[in-house]
């Protein structure tokens, strides 16, 4: 309200004044009076309430009854006149006066997304001799340095660009006492990391051992230079005036030496063309070479320290005087058709002896590659001598190939004519075996029938002899004949006359008929197995 409201209330006195004279009591005179000296009372006293609204800061500069700031202080902590380190909070405030006291009101600082804001302090205790920037403190207690003044100042905080920042939020800052700067934050992208060289805070104390012999100093907390600890992909809020920040690729990188690469190196010193190598016979012809590298996250570090990031000259000075040294040192100890054809071996040293030449910089070699070895103008007679002897080689080893073959078909045909030999031998042990089988049955069967015969002969003549006790010999062998003519179908008309005596009992009778008719039966067997043609020759 300020002067206003006095000036209100001094209007409204001398409104209430100016009605005295047309008061005729002296009661009412004197309360008019009152009211008027009331009014001034009031009016001075609403021109001390000031209002801050919730989105706003009072900032306030006493101009009266109080001493005077020294030693280059522009900020009061302790009453003095000039700009007040504490600020007006929300709300109604009252007891600053006009004139003694100003009260601005600003807005609140506020830090979008995706930014920090850079403070710098215009009052404070004096940066250390040679420091640009405040030390670096704990991000809480930064927060709670900035939005109280009086603590910062109390608490030695510094003079000028602060190495804090303030992350994205609203603060309520005595914008008299700091100034802040809004800048995006840090993106790391992916397949990158971070490396941070701090340019404020002691010299470096930590030595780290990078590979035999050599060693890189590296910054620790509140310390000036690289840091080891690396950003990995994301946002921070990075303060890149007080830090610069190196981006690394951590991917794979190819360098080529060919002759179809012409780019020149980023200082133009020189291209990076095919090396010339000579070998310990005295050929000298290009190679083709492709060294894929990587730097990793932990080593990240060193390449910052030693070559200030992973594109500068003088990387590329270092891999170029290294790989172009290896290749033309390991020549000189091999002959050019060993050299041609040991390609994976001189890959396999080259590499060895590439890792370790880049380690002390923080490199990885993933692969060294060799791609075309010489030409037809510098290799290409000797390149015709092996192929010839190539070709030799190969027609041996075809010869040799066949030769093996012919063996081998040789040794298999022996083996199948064994093989069949010994089926063929084995199936006559077999047919052996089965004739001796065959012929003991043959044998055991004979005896049987000749048993069974003699049985049956004995058993006959026993029946015959019983018979012939019987009925006398002849009529049982005329009965035996008889069966026989019956069962060959024998004609019984005698063609043979059978004449003799009897002996009186009639056996002599009998046996001429029986051997008449056996005479007849034997005629009528030898004409049924005599052939047609013989029988008819012999009627004639």
């Amino acid at each position: 309200m300020g002067f206003a409201s006095i000036i209100i209330g001094l209007v409204l006195a001398i409104a209430l004044l100016s009605l005295i004279a047309k008061v005729e009591a002296k009661s009412l005179r004197t309360g008019i009076v009152l009211a008027a000296l009331l009014v001034v009372l009031v009016g001075i006293v609403l021109s001390s309430v000031r209002y801050v609204s919730s989105t706003e800061v009072g900032i306030v500069k006493k101009n009266a009854f109080g001493g005077k700031l020294t030693g280059g202080r522009i900020i009061a902590t302790d009453g003095e006149m000039g700009i007040q380190a504490d600020v007006l909070s929300p709300g109604w405030q009252t007891g600053y006066w006009p004139v003694v006291f100003d009260v601005v009101n600003v807005p609140l600082v506020e830090v979008p997304a995706g930014q920090v804001g850079l403070v710098e302090a215009r009052d404070g205790a004096p940066l250390d001799p040679g420091q640009l920037y405040a030390p670096e403190v704990d991000t809480a207690e930064f927060k709670k340095m900035v939005e109280d003044a009086s603590y910062f100042l109390a608490n030695g905080g510094r003079k000028g660009p602060q190495s804090n920042v303030l992350t994205p939020g609203k603060y309520r800052i005595n914008t008299e006492l700091f100034k802040v700067e809004m800048v995006p934050a840090t993106e790391v992208p992916n397949a990158t990391v971070a490396v941070l060289k701090a340019n404020f805070g002691n010299q470096s104390s930590m030595e780290r051992e990078v590979a035999p012999g050599v060693t890189v100093s590296f910054a620790g907390p509140g310390e000036k230079g690289v840091r080891l600890d690396v950003l990995k992909p994301s946002a921070y809020p990075i303060n890149t005036k007080a830090f610069e920040v190196t981006e690394i690729k951590t991917s794979v990188i190819t360098l080529q030496f060919t002759a179809a690469q012409s780019a020149r190196n980023i200082d133009g010193a020189f291209e990076e063309r095919e090396i010339e190598v000579r070998t310990s016979d005295g050929f000298t012809f290009p190679v083709d070479v492709r060294v894929e590298y990587q730097i990793n996250e932990n080593d990240a570090p060193i390449v910052v320290a030693r070559l200030k990031d992973d594109d500068s000259p003088e990387l590329r000075r270092k891999m170029q005087s290294s790989v172009r040294a290896i290749f033309r040192n390991n020549a000189e100890n091999v002959k050019a058709l060993d050299y041609v054809n040991q390609r994976s071996q001189q890959e396999r040293q080259s590499k060895q002896m590439l890792q370790e030449a880049m380690a002390e910089y923080g490199i990885t070699i993933v692969a060294v590659r060799i791609g075309d070895v010489g030409n037809e103008e510098t290799l290409g007679e000797l390149l015709q001598t092996q192929r010839d002897r190539e070709i030799a080689v190969q027609e041996q080893i075809t010869f040799q190939e066949q030769q093996r073959a012919a063996e081998q078909k040789k040794a298999l045909t022996r083996t199948q004519q064994e093989a069949e030999e010994e089926k063929r031998l084995a199936t006559a042990q077999y047919e052996v075996q089965i004739a001796e089988e065959d012929k003991q049955r043959a044998i055991i069967a004979a005896e049987a029938e000749a048993e069974a015969i003699q049985i049956r002969a004995q058993a006959q003549a026993d029946a015959y002899q019983l018979i012939a006790s019987q009925i006398g010999a002849g009529n049982a062998a005329l009965i035996e004949v008889l069966k026989i003519v019956g069962e060959q179908a024998i004609e019984i008309t005698p063609r043979v006359m059978v004449t003799g005596g009897g002996n009186g009992n009639g056996d002599s009778a009998g046996n001429a008929e029986t051997t008449a008719l056996i005479g007849t039966m034997l005629d009528t067997m030898i004409s049924r197995d005599t052939p047609p043609a013989r029988r008819q020759a012999e009627s004639d």
